[in-house]
């Protein structure tokens, strides 16, 4: 085993030494999930998210910032025109780690409860109505710790198309 040790002689200041201890401190905070979010460093940190949902199976935005701990409120509106019973759309934010296939399949099999799976409640920070042509719902959560979150929708078939990332900082 070798040991290297080095004493001195760098002539660094102390104000040198707060300086790289700052820029440490800052690289740390960063989370690393959140940096391998592609184009996050181009959104802005909201506290109202706000979505439409259409026929074609999509939401119009795939991407929020929010501040981990802070209240946030997220409207969805339908904005389709097929009934609820063939297109109706909500939002579900997942926990991190939440296998979303598992959660689909078993969102499928939710149909009295509009497709939010009790059986994966735990992973479940919050969730709108099940929402037909024209509806909006708005609710209000808090995600508790800094990361990146996963958003969909759980009616049948959507959620591979129908999704989106929330990094909370």
């Amino acid at each position: 085993m070798v040991f290297l040790a080095s004493c001195g002689g760098s002539g660094n200041s102390s104000a040198e030494h707060e300086h790289d201890s700052a820029a440490a401190t800052t690289e740390t905070e960063a989370s690393p999930a959140a940096a391998s979010v592609p184009g996050i460093e181009n959104v802005q940190t909201t506290d109202h998210i706000e979505l439409q949902a259409s026929d074609d199976m999509k939401f119009d935005k795939d991407l929020f910032k929010v501040k981990a701990g802070s209240p946030v409120k997220l409207t969805l509106k339908n904005v389709g025109t097929m009934p609820i019973e063939s297109m109706g759309h909500n939002t579900v934010v997942l926990d991190q780690g939440t296998d979303v296939a598992a959660f689909g399949g078993e969102a499928v099999k939710a149909k009295d409860e509009e497709y939010i799976p009790s059986t994966f409640a735990s992973s479940i920070i919050a969730h709108t109505k099940l929402l037909g042509p024209g509806q909006s719902d708005e609710i209000e959560f808090t995600i508790p710790k800094a990361g990146v979150y996963e958003f969909i929708c759980s009616f049948p078939g959507h959620w591979g198309t129908m999704r989106g990332k929330i990094v909370a900082e």
